[in-house]
């Protein structure tokens, strides 16, 4: 670990501009950055206003001695039907480049912790993409995760949302 100093919080709707640029610089880190539809007004709504979604923002410095933010980790909760606890889903976790290394992932996996044992969760989810072999190194070795290799995501999006209407049951 470095000598890096850092802290962490949950964000607020002042830190909608930083949220958004870490994202940016996620979505470029994935080779996609033209992929990024996040908008200052949709991240407000959606992460403040009707909190779909929580943040946890990394920043360089101290709390008395904030400097930039360096990692987010964006999260919502889920419910498992086996456990009959609810979990969480980690949608995103970053960490600016110059901070990777310094233990910034691994404190915001912590903060993540403190927040699913306060709700009662019963697992922590998330995804990695299969090239990302650094990741997936740190999550196994690191944090001493398990693959789950026998799922596969799924995903819909814009006509294949509005074709489920297709079917619904008469009236």
């Amino acid at each position: 670990m470095s000598g890096k100093s850092f802290f962490i919080r949950a964000a607020t709707p002042e830190d909608v501009k930083d949220i958004l640029q870490l994202i940016i610089d996620l979505a470029t880190y994935e080779k996609e950055p033209e992929s990024v539809k996040a908008t200052p007004e949709l991240l407000r709504k959606n992460l403040f206003e009707t909190p779909y979604a929580h943040t946890l923002l990394a920043f360089s410095g101290t709390a008395d001695a904030p400097g930039d933010a360096i990692g987010l980790a964006m999260y919502f909760f889920n419910y498992s039907t086996w456990t009959g606890k609810p979990g969480i889903y980690l949608e995103d976790l970053f960490v600016k480049p110059d901070f990777r290394g310094s233990g910034v992932g691994k404190a915001l996996f912590a903060e993540l912790a403190k927040v699913a044992e306060e709700k009662d969760c019963a697992r922590v989810d998330w995804s990695v993409l299969k090239w990302n072999k650094p990741s997936i190194d740190f999550y196994e070795k690191s944090l001493g995760a398990t693959a789950m290799t026998e799922w596969m995501g799924m995903r819909l999006t814009g006509d294949g949302i509005t074709n489920l209407k297709n079917f619904s049951l008469p009236n």
